[in-house]
């Protein structure tokens, strides 16, 4: 029978194949088919002939071949079928798709559908017809029959593809079926229904079948919906994500982990690969991306910005399209992750209206651990954002010597964080992947070779951090590190500390590295450039602390940990402590070539010798003797004779010049520190030895040093030729050198003061000797300030520091004031008896502390050594405290006669400065620094928190101001005051808002300002801000702001004369004196503030509304109780009472008008930024709430008319001035229009111009009949200038309210709600010029000085570049 069906299709017409083919069953065919199919035997040949034996022009034909085609599909979902045959059963079937009429068309794809609905495909096979079916039906044009009515071909095909995304799709099949859709022509509308199905059956199919579904998927997205398929996929893994992060952290007891970790990070990445495959074909999807993390930028994140979708956008910067954008959008996002932390951590509104969110940096630092599983396409976009950060937000320029960042204020703090964030980055991607980190450590070293005029601190940490986490895996990159060792001698001295402190643990375990570094050392030490031989100098001694001879002190019974351990190797595995010894020994005969150099070499010198003794030793004789023959050169060693220097040998004159050869005072003092340490650790150990030789250098130095003390003691200034009729002045060479000369005298002194304490063992011999000394010091210091003073200028604007140590400095202060022992009482009368010394011990521990807050670390031994700098400032502090709250200031100073600051004012002064240090350097440690002011609480079991101990040191204070207040108005000692608001400042940050304590500070706060009136502005602008900073972290301040205004209102009067304003006194603080401009300036300052949080949630609420984040309503306005929005409403509305005070206060001209102005001008902004919010709310057919209409009836009522009876007032005043004769010629020349825009505005500073226009013209012509001619020439621009300047804020704030009404008639007309009827519409402030008036004016004005026309043409040609200078 096939046979015959083949030879009769072969024929020429088909007639006889049709009436055969009419004589057999439908199932005969079928079964023929079918079985010629499975054999494989000429099964295409057979459907071919069939099908052309049931033409589709006769019904009956093409409904018998809608039977065969049903047929086929059967067959080939039974599986049964050889893949060839199948193939081209399918490529036959495909090809007679468009012969079918358009309702068995119909029928033929609703019975696919219903296959899928069912459940009924096997192999899904035939789901390849799918697409030509659905394609041959939108070409159909006439109507067909469906369901109960006739629709289009096209209609059909839309209702067919709902029905089959609305039902249920086996999971193995979504691939098939997503795949079929992509050669299917969609509208808008059908892609975006497919690809909500295909979204949801993600979490229906196993993990390992999701890459595949989104190539798919992505592939469909080039018919649209980009944005709904990227959202989908980053929301379903930041789900997943989520799931497993939970699972993992343990909070919940799970039989099985869900998806294992491995699996699901390689899953990520492999679709991460897909869609930046898909966005190099599609430029339009890497928009779309790029568009979600701009919007990821306002509002909360949701799920657009997380771990998964960070990674996203890192492998797309390999896109050199997209590389710029997005490293952009990153790194604004990260900034600005870090300033919304700030803002929310600074304020208790912001805190219970927005809930704590993920910070960014966490999500990257995710990535970060993330990308271990073959991220590879993430790490280079890693290491590219850690230096962006590093680069951008890292230290900025040196001014005067001293890092300032990029910008000050609340903006410093993020940018510190997300400088660090860029760190860890780097960090922990050279931890996890080992084919970046040479790449890494060539970019860190790069930068700090070739940056090294701008601060680098942050990537010598990064680089110190890299090397300690494993020094060994370095070796491998060391021909890179000693490359940057050859550029040392052209880099800053701190740079190369700083680079030599984080290479060191490299020199312990590569031989080459450190050979090298000694090379390049040895070559810098007799390099030409200063820097260069210092930078030598640090390099040797660096070398001395780290290798140690054996015998050494072990770090243990050192004062500093060197910090080996953390390297993870042995110190001595490489070299003996033979070798060690050879190589320090040499160091030190190169070493002593520098005390023939410069006197900042040698100072470098002499200040690291004590650390190179402290940790090496055994280097003790050499570096003793080394200092012993040095100051032999300058000592006098007949015991008779005076002075016992030789200071002449320390100056060196070469011409006219003349500087500073031998910094003889800091040989003397390092020779004191080393001695004192080694008599102390070392010669304890040696007793037993008994090695007298040794032992006569250091008998030496002790004789000398006595020697000296004893005949400076004796002699006078004249021996130095430092009387008081010596020449001081900087302009001749005699007066440097006396300079010179009385410094390095001051500085012995001090060396003395500490030599002798410390040897003293409380004998008042020693204690008078030390006295003795400090008088000589003293005599010289009055005299050069009396010099100094009579001179027109400061001999020198900072003053030396100090050469005593902070370890004594802390030990003088706790004997003079502390030590009770009634051994010690009759010594330390000779020292307490002089209150000169001991106001010099407590000025030199506040310089200390100035020191340590300005560098990070102070001068002299331990300087360096935070553990012993914060043990000697509790110390210091606890002696201080004591002594300040023993002796009040008032007593103290009711007897005083001498000049200067009082102990007690000064002891207050210090406490300021070290509770500020404090928190600046030794966070983790204030529990720690409190306990130790404490005295009692030495054996307490009972832990107490830092609240409860910073509220027993606040209230120690209350009472000393408490005091302070409760005196009489002449004795009130504003300074004092003023120190101890701060220092209450300070402690107050220690405080838990939460707790009771912290209350109770509020409300003392609270109660001082409303009961004091003291009339002085800067103790006013403390306690103000004390207030302020508290109530900020339990609520909004609005209400005090409001209560503020109404009390500056009532004390400086309306700006209406013939008002009589009601006095409120909220405040008593707030009085005639102090209301302007110190506390208006203050609460414009804050409300600032208040403001900037509203445009916060704002522009939170915009992109709510933008990514649909809030829920559809129904017609009924549900948005009166979404809580943010009320909260922004009332805080306006309570502002906006605060204006209305303001702007009816006859406030002076000057700071307070113009802060005004501004506030005013950001607050009709931000009226009109929430204007546009519900603009956009609208939208979606909700109302505008209540608390809304109130608001602007309020503005319109309250605030609007006010400003512009403000700004008549801002103007009479300006009137009054001499310029008051040319605003008339300017109101005449002008005339009003209609317009409402910002040209208009601006107008309102050209008429200023004009006016001064012509001014400048009447001063032309008086300078040409001479009279008052150079005034009047030049007070033109000036005057101009000033005008442009006082003007410009008014039509800022025409513009604004402008702006704000005009939005508010779109919303009345978008919301039915007419909210202008409590608005009188501005009145119109441009000008128009009437050029013909203003021709006759000048005209007149030329005619009046005939004889000067030459002269004013020139004045005239003059005028428009003066013009063009003002814009």
């Amino acid at each position: 029978m096939d046979q015959k069906i083949l030879s009769l299709a072969a024929e020429k017409t088909a007639d006889r194949l049709q009436k055969f083919l009419q004589t057999l069953k439908e199932d005969d065919l079928a079964n023929l088919l079918q079985n010629q199919a499975v054999k494989g035997k000429a099964a295409g040949a057979l459907l071919r002939a069939i099908f052309k034996g049931f033409p589709c022009s006769e019904e009956a034909g093409a409904l018998r071949r809608l039977k065969i085609y049903s047929c086929c599909v059967q067959l080939l979902e039974s599986g049964d079928l050889q893949k060839e045959v199948a193939s081209e059963i399918i490529g036959l079937l495909m090809l007679e798709v468009h012969n079918f009429p358009g309702a068995l068309l119909v029928e033929l794809a609703s019975e696919f559908v219903d296959a899928v609905k069912q459940g009924n495909l096997t192999n899904g096979k035939s789901l390849e017809l799918l697409p030509i079916i659905f394609t041959a039906l939108a070409t159909k044009k006439e109507n067909l029959a469906y369901g109960k009515g006739e629709l289009s071909g096209e209609e059909c095909k839309k209702q067919l593809i709902n029905t089959l995304c609305s039902g249920r799709w086996d999971h193995q099949y979504v691939i098939q079926l997503t795949s079929m859709f992509k050669d299917v022509p969609l509208t808008a509308e059908e892609v975006e229904t497919v690809v909500e199905k295909v979204l949801t059956m993600f979490s229906k199919l196993n993990l390992q079948e999701i890459p595949p579904l989104v190539y798919q998927l992505l592939v469909l997205s080039s018919k649209g919906s980009r944005k709904k398929v990227l959202e989908g996929i980053i929301a379903f893994f930041n789900r997943l994500d989520t799931q497993h992060s939970e699972e993992q952290s343990g909070d919940e007891l799970l039989d099985f982990v869900t998806v294992p970790s491995g699996e699901l990070r390689h899953v990520e990445g492999t679709i991460i690969l897909h869609i930046v495959f898909a966005i190099k074909l599609d430029c339009e999807l890497g928009r779309e991306l790029l568009k979600l993390l701009k919007a990821g930028q306002q509002g909360d994140f949701g799920s657009d910005i997380c771990p998964f979708s960070i990674a996203l956008f890192l492998s797309v910067t390999r896109i050199q399209r997209f590389e710029e954008q997005v490293f952009d959008l990153l790194k604004s996002l990260v900034i600005k992750s870090f300033k919304d932390l700030q803002l929310l951590q600074g304020s208790k509104f912001l805190q219970n209206l927005v809930p704590h969110r993920c910070c960014v940096s966490t999500m990257i630092l995710e990535v970060v651990k993330n990308s271990v599983h073959s991220w590879d396409h993430v790490t280079q976009g890693l290491v590219e954002l850690g230096f962006i950060l590093m680069d951008s937000y890292g230290p900025k320029k040196i001014l005067d010597g001293k890092t300032i960042e990029a910008s000050s204020g609340l903006s410093r703090m993020p940018n510190q964080h997300a400088c660090k964030l860029g760190a860890n980055i780097l960090l922990e991607t050279f931890k996890i992947h080992e084919m970046i980190r040479q790449e890494i450590l060539e970019q860190v070293l790069n930068r700090v070779v070739t940056r090294g005029s701008s601060p680098i601190t942050h990537f010598i940490d990064l680089l110190s951090d890299i090397i300690m986490y494993s020094p060994l895996v370095l070796q491998s990159c060391s021909s890179k590190v000693t490359e940057t060792f050859d550029y040392l001698s052209f880099l800053p001295l701190q740079t190369v500390q700083g680079l030599m402190k984080a290479v060191q643990p490299l020199l312990k375990v590569s031989l080459s590295i450190r050979d090298s570094l000694i090379l390049v050392l040895r070559k810098a030490m007799f390099a030409s450039q200063l820097d260069a031989r210092k930078s030598a100098v640090a390099g040797f001694l660096l070398l001395l602390k780290n290798f140690k001879v054996l015998g050494s002190l072990s770090s243990s019974q050192c004062s500093q940990s060197i910090g080996i351990s953390q390297v993870h190797v042995d110190v001595h595995s490489r070299y003996s402590s033979v070798a060690n010894e050879t190589f320090c020994l040499e160091i030190m005969d190169s070493l002593r070539r520098c005390l023939g150099q410069q006197a900042d070499v040698r100072l470098m010198l002499y200040e690291g010798f004590y650390d190179v003794l402290r940790r090496n030793s055994q280097l003790a004789n050499s570096i003793m003797q080394t200092l012993l023959s040095q100051l032999k050169q300058f000592y006098e060693p007949e015991p008779d004779m005076l002075p016992p220097l030789k200071l002449e040998a320390c100056i060196l004159t070469q011409g006219d010049q003349i500087s500073l050869q031998e910094p003889l005072d800091c040989l003397l003092c390092c020779i004191q520190h080393c001695l004192a340490w080694y008599k102390s650790r070392v010669m304890p150990l040696q007793q037993k030895e008994e090695e007298e030789e040794e032992e006569g250098f250091y008998q030496d130095l002790d004789d000398m040093l006595e020697s000296i003390t004893r005949r400076m003691i004796k002699s006078e200034l004249e021996d130095f030729e430092l009387d008081k009729s010596a020449d001081f002045s900087q302009s001749t060479g005699i007066g440097i050198k006396n300079n010179i000369c009385a410094f390095l005298v001051m500085g012995v002194c001090e060396v003395l003061i500490e030599y002798n304490f410390s040897v003293s063992n409380f004998s008042k011999n020693k204690f008078e000797e030390v006295l003795s000394l400090f008088m000589c010091y003293k005599e010289l210091s009055d005299i050069l300030n009396e010099k100094a003073g009579k001179g027109k200028t400061k001999m020198a604007s900072k003053t030396n520091d100090s050469f005593l140590s902070m370890k004594f400095v802390s030990d003088l202060l706790t004997a003079l004031f502390r030590d009770s022992t009634q051994s010690h009482e009759e010594s330390l009368s000779v020292l307490r008896s002089s209150n000169e010394f001991m106001r010099y011990a407590v000025s030199v521990a506040l310089q200390k502390v100035q020191q340590l807050k300005e560098m990070g670390h102070v001068s002299g031994p331990d300087g360096k050594n935070p553990e012993k700098v914060f043990q000697n400032l509790c110390d210091i502090t606890r002696v201080l405290l004591w002594r300040y709250t023993s002796i009040p200031t008032s007593v103290e100073e009711s007897g005083k006669k001498e000049k200067g600051k009082s102990i007690s004012l000064l002891c207050l002064e210090g406490l300021q400065k070290i509770f500020s240090v404090v928190q600046q350097f030794y966070q983790p440690k204030i529990h720690q620094f409190l306990r130790a002011l404490d005295a009692t609480d030495k054996e307490e079991e009972v832990e107490v928190s830092v609240t409860q101990r910073a509220a027993f040191q606040i209230r120690q204070f209350q009472r000393s101001l408490l005091n302070i207040l409760s005196s009489q108005e002449e004795d009130f000692n504003s300074k004092e005051a003023l120190l101890l608001v701060t220092v209450l400042s300070n402690l107050s940050k220690l405080l838990e808002p939460s707790s009771t304590q912290f209350v109770q500070m509020l409300s003392w706060t609270t109660k001082i300002c409303k009961e004091n009136s003291w009339e002085d502005a800067s103790f006013c602008k403390g306690l103000m801000n004390l207030l302020f900073s508290l109530h900020v972290l339990c609520k909004s301040p609005v209400t005090l702001l409001r209560d503020l205004s109404q009390d500056i209102h009532g004390h400086l009067g309306d700006i209406d004369q013939d008002v009589e304003v009601e006095k409120t006194n909220h405040f008593a603080v707030v009085n005639l004196r102090t209301a302007a401009p110190t506390v208006c300036l203050l609460l414009l300052s804050q409300a600032e503030k208040v403001l900037e949080e509203v445009d916060w949630l704002i522009t939170k609420l915009k992109g709510q509304v933008s990514q649909e984040i809030i829920p559809e309503a129904s017609s009924q306005a549900t948005l009166p109780n979404h809580p943010i929005e009320k909260a922004i409403i009332i805080q306006l509305g309570t502002l906006l009472t605060f204006f209305h005070e303001l702007v009816q206060t006859a406030l002076p001209s000057g700071s307070c008008v113009d802060t005004l102005l501004k506030d005013l001008c950001k607050m009709y902004t931000i009226l009109t930024a929430l204007v546009r919010y519900y603009l956009q709310v609208c939208q979606h057919s909700r109302g505008i709430p209540k608390n809304m209409e109130k608001l602007v009836k309020l503005s319109g009522s309250h605030l609007t008319p006010l400003c512009y009876s403000f700004i008549s007032y801002i103007q009479g005043q300006k009137q009054v001035s001499s310029y008051q004769h040319l605003w008339d010629p300017c109101i005449f020349l002008f005339s009003r229009t209609c317009r409402v825009d910002q040209a208009s505005c601006l107008s309102y500073s050209s008429s200023s111009i004009i006016c001064l226009h012509l001014q400048n013209k009447k001063s032309k012509s008086l300078k040409h009949t001479g009279e008052k001619k150079k005034e009047k020439t030049a007070a033109g621009p000036t005057a101009m200038a000033r005008a442009l300047r006082e003007t410009k804020p008014i039509p800022n704030l025409i513009f604004a309210i402008e702006q704000y009404e005009k939005f508010l008639i779109h919303l009345s007309k978008r919301s039915k709600v007419n909210l202008m009827q409590h608005i009188k519409l501005s009145t119109s402030r441009d000008f128009k010029i009437k050029g013909n008036i203003l021709d006759m004016v000048l005209q007149e004005d030329e005619d009046e000085d005939e004889e000067g026309t030459a002269s004013e043409h020139e004045g005239q040609n003059k005028e428009p570049a003066k013009k063009k200078r003002k814009k």
